[in-house]
């Protein structure tokens, strides 16, 4: 997609946006900039939520310039058949501003990553936790992102699906979702070759609404195993 269609793209999304949401934020902006990862070489920054230095205190100081990455987004659609730009360009625009949102709530509170690592250690104790606190983590394009060792794998859906497919480590897997599992799901995986240090999570989730925003779902948590779908997919010759 070239750059004139994808900002065109962007200014409709933005326009939908209902004015309570985009209080602080100066701009939303398409850059042509590639942004990838120091030393992951397929990684990329799809946008950032950038706070301004305004002088004044309380969330009215707060203010924000948001930035889509034209070249990023681009770069990863060279690498992914199935990308989606109007998928990740609305998910990149909302996690964006919900960032931009969470400042201004915040203020002088705790800083997004170390509330991050304290909902996924909620999470861990079976305590209750923000269904979307991963994306507060580090973000390695894709729908991938870390907090602290444990690992997630965003999967949006319309509906919870019998199954789930996805990629870890340059190979595929399915794993089947227990009966009776409501959104958001928080699938901790098992059974993948080289895994991660920490948790293996796949969040299946409905595609970000507004009311994300000011979310307070309770998420499903449930283990389950995931099946190698690369030998099978070269024993019936559709591999990729």
């Amino acid at each position: 997609m070239d750059s004139g269609s994808f900002e065109a793209i962007v200014r409709q999304m933005a326009d939908e946006i209902p004015e309570e949401f985009l209080a602080g934020i100066t701009e939303i902006v398409v850059s042509p900039r590639t942004v990838p990862h120091p030393i992951h070489p397929d990684v990329f920054t799809l946008g950032e939520c950038i706070p301004l230095a305004i002088e004044g205190e309380g969330a009215e100081a707060v203010q924000s310039r948001v930035v889509l990455y034209h070249g990023s987004f681009r770069a990863l659609a060279a690498v992914d058949p199935r990308f989606d730009w109007r998928e990740e360009a609305w998910e990149t625009l909302t996690h964006e501003l919900r960032h931009h949102v969470e400042w201004r709530a915040r203020q002088d509170d705790l800083e997004a990553a170390d509330a991050a690592s304290e909902a996924n250690f909620a999470r861990q104790g079976g305590a209750p936790f923000d269904p979307l606190f991963f994306q507060d983590g580090e973000h390695h394009g894709g729908g991938l992102y870390r907090v602290d060792h444990d690992w997630f794998i965003d999967h949006r859906v319309h509906r919870l699906p019998a199954e789930v497919v996805f990629t870890w480590q340059g190979h595929r897997y399915r794993v089947a979702v227990p009966a009776m599992t409501s959104l958001p799901a928080y699938l901790a995986i098992d059974g993948v070759a080289s895994p991660p240090a920490g948790a293996l999570v796949v969040v299946v989730r409905r595609r970000p609404r507004l009311t994300d925003l000011f979310r307070s779902s309770t998420p499903s948590a449930v283990s389950v195993r995931a099946v190698p779908l690369d030998a099978e997919e070269r024993s019936s010759g559709h591999g990729l």
